[in-house]
């Protein structure tokens, strides 16, 4: 079946043909070997109609993929899983600090500063090399949803509010540098453009490019518990409810598990895909 004779709905509602390189692609970055993708995709142009979403044809992959081999079923869903650590943003803010560690800054999760003019919340605060950062995370549940002009120039405004004070104040042993706006969805072109203009640091899911939420997720193995195959919806909540986001948190607290009262051949099949994906 040719690739053009299917019109695939996107995620936005547009439409585009549906193209095999695109989801070759997608499996590869997920570490699925080469026989494993010649076998999926040829069970997805099989199962293609015209106007077919992305989103079912997701599935259907990720359905294989979890049958075949779970690990790289996980990395494959970890876009959809970043929208599943919603609705509050307070677990993609945990994530964000853990990523930042990880880069080689010390931070803290929703900071009050004061500025020049009124308190504000800080999403979290990162320090490093003398600098401090003020970083504003929005998370959005809608796939489709992309943080326009608007939301830098409200970002921006806050910080100049809080740096003035910040800098002004001897007590400080840093210097506040730059405020971030990070976001788990897009941002538009005017909104790079502008932040670019005044020296906001935007962090997306795919941007910068080749740097976004996703590359530095998998470079430092920071996934959220929401990848995992071996548990159910419910158990991913409540793990959120307790405060661990991290699979890493896992490992590091075994007894979280036996408290939701998982039985312990359940509990070495969660751990064995945790251990795997962070050893990837």
């Amino acid at each position: 079946m040719s690739d053009k004779k299917v019109v695939v709905k996107k995620s936005s509602g547009d439409f585009e043909p549906f193209s095999t390189q695109k989801l070759k692609k997608s499996l590869q970055i997920s570490g699925v070997t080469n026989e494993e993708i010649d076998t999926i995709v040829e069970y997805i142009k099989l199962q293609l109609y015209d106007g077919i979403s992305s989103k079912e044809i997701h599935e259907k992959a990720f359905f294989l993929l979890k049958k075949s081999n779970r690990i790289c079923a996980s990395k494959y869903s970890l876009k959809r899983a970043i929208f599943d650590l919603g609705p509050t943003g307070y677990p993609f803010e945990r994530l964000i600090s853990a990523l930042l560690r990880h880069k080689g800054y010390k931070t803290k999760v929703g900071v009050i500063l004061q500025g020049e003019c009124v308190a504000h919340e800080i999403d979290v605060l990162a320090e490093k090399d003398e600098n401090t950062y003020a970083i504003e995370c929005k998370f959005h549940s809608n796939p489709n949803y992309a943080c326009n002009v608007k939301i830098p120039l409200y970002i921006n405004s806050r910080f100049i509010d809080v740096q003035k004070q910040w800098n002004k104040n001897s007590e400080k042993t840093t210097y506040l540098k730059q405020g971030w706006l990070v976001t788990n969805t897009r941002f538009t072109e005017d909104a790079i453009n502008y932040a670019k203009c005044v020296g906001l640091t935007l962090f997306s899911w795919d941007y910068p490019k080749d740097n976004g939420i996703s590359k530095n997720i998998d470079e430092f193995g920071l996934y959220p518990i929401t990848v995992l195959t071996t548990l159910t919806k419910l158990e991913k909540k409540q793990l959120i409810d307790k405060n661990i986001i991290l699979i890493k948190e896992l490992l590091e607290t075994p007894d979280t598990l036996k408290q939701l009262e998982i039985s312990p051949v359940r509990i070495e099949r969660i751990v064995t895909e945790v251990q795997k994906l962070c050893s990837m």
